[in-house]
């Protein structure tokens, strides 16, 4: 195909445009891998780039996305041949590279990971950024010593897409798990995905304390800010916590003491640079430690003239669990 439909994010003198529109192939960047994309997704960091609430984008004109799953259709890498079944998360895709809002995606081989046997194309983009972060997040904490027998965990912005997978993923694993949320009247959605007790947020949003009352042995936030100063201040003796988002805001208004006093660990959770095998463990894992059963019903599904509309929900904390785009 000459031109393809994709979502384009453009400079503007007011700030940005995001247009769908036909695409230019001969404008795909460099790469030794073409692959048709059949699905995507959206996360929070796609909300923030389509909606202009951070600056996300790094270069104009940029095809919005971070996630894809697709076939390969055309390839000079030794890994990759035409006719495999591939997926992408992160690299820069839809920050620095073209991204996966788009039927067509040009991508440097060393980025991919293979789709799992089990797994559709839809499968893994219900999964997305969001997922298998959750999952390196719960890797995390195992490496870290924090087992079911360590006593419960908390996850905040449970609803979310990492918060939703995080729930689902401890449960199955047998953790005993607390979600905290700002939407309570989503308690049955929380405790169907294996939620034990539920939370408000504004239980964790005062001002922090150096020191609270020790009550879980670890979790996964992804909200950051306030609500994590006060996740830390409340983690039992040599807990840790995972921190993965920034929902909330980028400070961390809390002091030493959660390290010092009580041997408390901050794992910090990246996922846009993580190395092929540390992708490929987790994608393992989510291929046998996720019910597709509660994945599917965290997920919705939209085409790509919906993405806009789920950016600003998502950016709003409106959306629930995870968005799959049917791209193909």
């Amino acid at each position: 195909m000459a031109t393809f439909k994709a979502i384009v994010i453009e400079k503007a003198d007011s700030g940005q445009t995001v247009v769908l529109k036909d695409f230019d192939e001969a404008d795909l960047m460099e790469g030794d891998v073409d692959i048709r994309v059949e699905w995507s997704t959206v996360n929070y960091k796609d909300g923030l780039a389509v909606t202009g609430k951070a600056p996300v984008v790094r270069r104009w004109p940029m095809i919005a996305g971070i996630d894809l799953a697709g076939t390969v259709e055309k390839s000079s890498h030794p890994d990759w041949k035409a006719g495999d079944k591939v997926i992408l998360n992160g690299w820069g895709l839809g920050e620095t590279h073209l991204g996966a809002y788009a039927q067509k995606a040009r991508v440097k081989g060393e980025w991919l990971v293979p789709l799992p046997a089990t797994m559709s194309a839809r499968d893994a983009m219900a999964v997305g950024t969001a997922g298998y972060t959750a999952m390196l997040a719960v890797m995390a904490l195992e490496k870290h010593g924090i087992t079911p027998d360590r006593g419960p965990q908390i996850v905040t912005g449970a609803v979310g897409g990492v918060g939703s997978v995080a729930v689902a993923l401890l449960a199955r694993l047998g953790y005993e798990v607390t979600a905290s949320t700002g939407r309570p009247e989503e308690a049955d959605y929380l405790k169907r995905l294996g939620a034990k007790e539920i939370i408000e947020r504004k239980e964790l949003s005062g001002t922090p304390r150096p020191l609270a009352t020790e009550r879980w042995a670890g979790g996964v936030d992804s909200v950051g800010s306030t609500t994590l100063a006060n996740v830390l201040s409340r983690i039992r003796y040599r807990g840790a916590v995972a921190a993965c988002g920034l929902a909330g805001g980028m400070d961390l208004p809390t002091s030493v003491a959660p390290f010092i006093l009580r041997g408390v660990s901050l794992l910090g959770i990246d996922s846009v640079y993580r190395p092929r095998p540390d992708r490929e463990a987790a994608w393992r894992r989510l291929e046998t430690d996720l019910d597709r059963a509660k994945l599917e019903e965290m997920t919705a599904e939209i085409g790509l003239s919906d993405v806009m509309e789920a950016g600003r929900l998502i950016v709003g904390g409106r959306a629930r669990g995870r968005i799959v785009v049917k791209i193909g």
